[in-house]
């Protein structure tokens, strides 16, 4: 039987990864022949290992594509398992699956583009998507328009499929807001790095303090900011308005602790917790940019704003703070629209079709 190989090395777990395992359950759980290639010692290949999900673990590097002992040793494994198609999630890994599924003879390779940044033009890339990567598969508008934004001859146009993340659709109905009613709570919730930008809501938290509002900002999420935070927060005496909540083991309860969330991210090729926060029938601020405005309608679930507009974030959430009413409907808008536009069962029948019917 012909198998969908998917095709992952990172170690760590991100929204990336979570795709690969939660598209790859689907269809083996659906009888498709599945066969998941993770790094060994990734969360991943653990999760993988835990589901019964038939999977591979492999080690590689930044420069595995330079030795030919690692290409033939995918290679035999592509055509040991009889793979027809392989999706591949990391650049890294397109630079040796890529080529390796060539030789192996696979008809469908697939490069799977979940970040929002233009794709370098590079002789190695202009070489991978010409001679390598039959598709590109991008999880939002804004990640397909990035794909051609440096070189618009790199792949056709209509050989990038856009295909929605899913979220799952549950009843929120019975959840209730967990800080006390005087507290006014934004939650932000994402990896603490440079593209998140939660350095963004220090001086955020100065500016609410100066207005005088009762406010907590609650930060989700660890990464290499976390020290660069906390002394941010120091400095700027914010122990009592801004907590580092660590690694969210559950995003929907830590959302339901919120009046708003807060997303001040440089760059989303798609905002899964813009997805979440609606589904919890929170009004969302973030800035205008990437695939924000395909997940917030401005003025009506949300407001979208400028980049790093310290006066206009603080103005917004002021007006949110001062109308309960208003942060009901949009909520409640939000919630509409991701109900509508990103079932999870609704994304994954697309991804189903695409895969297997292709």
């Amino acid at each position: 039987m012909e198998k969908l190989c998917f095709f992952n090395t990172a170690k760590a777990w991100g929204g990336g990864e979570k795709w690969h395992f939660e598209v790859s359950s689907y269809l083996h759980q659906k009888g498709h022949s599945v066969l998941v290639i993770a790094h060994s010692e990734s969360v991943l290949y653990d999760k993988l290992l835990k589901a019964g999900i038939p999977c591979q673990g492999i080690g590689l590097t930044n420069l595995s594509f330079l030795n030919p002992l690692k290409h033939a040793s995918i290679k035999n494994l592509l055509k040991k398992n009889n793979v027809r198609t392989i999706i591949m999630n990391l650049s890294r890994d397109v630079k040796i699956a890529g080529p390796s599924a060539k030789k192996a003879e696979v008809k469908r390779i697939i490069y799977r583009r979940g970040s929002a940044i233009p794709i370098k033009n590079s002789f190695l890339n202009r070489f991978l998507f010409k001679k390598v990567i039959s598709e590109v598969l991008a999880n939002s508008i804004a990640t397909k328009k990035t794909v051609l934004e440096n070189n618009p001859n790199l792949i056709p146009e209509e050989k990038i499929k856009v295909i929605y993340n899913g979220i799952n659709i549950v009843d929120t109905n019975t959840k209730i807001k967990q800080a006390s009613e005087k507290e006014f709570v934004l939650a932000n919730l994402g990896r603490l790095e440079y593209q998140k930008n939660q350095k963004f809501l220090i001086p955020l938290a100065i500016e609410l303090k100066k207005r005088g509002l009762i406010f907590k900002v609650i930060i989700g999420g660890e990464g290499r900011l976390r020290n660069e935070l906390e002394a941010m927060i120091k400095e700027h005496g914010l122990e009592e308005h801004v907590l580092l909540s660590g690694f969210v083991h559950d995003p929907i309860s830590f959302l339901f602790q919120a009046d708003v969330f807060v997303l001040p991210s440089l760059w989303e090729g798609f905002g899964y917790v813009l997805a979440e926060a609606a589904l919890c029938k929170k009004p969302i601020i973030a800035f205008d940019i990437s695939s924000n405005p395909e997940l917030v309608v401005h003025g009506k679930t949300g407001y979208l704003l400028n980049v790093n507009d310290i006066e206009a974030f603080a103005d917004k959430v002021v007006d949110l703070y001062e109308n309960k009413d208003l942060r009901t409907q949009m909520g409640l808008n939000g919630f509409i629209k991701v109900k509508e536009n990103f079932d999870r069962k609704k994304q994954l029948r697309k991804i189903e079709d695409y895969l297997v019917n292709g």
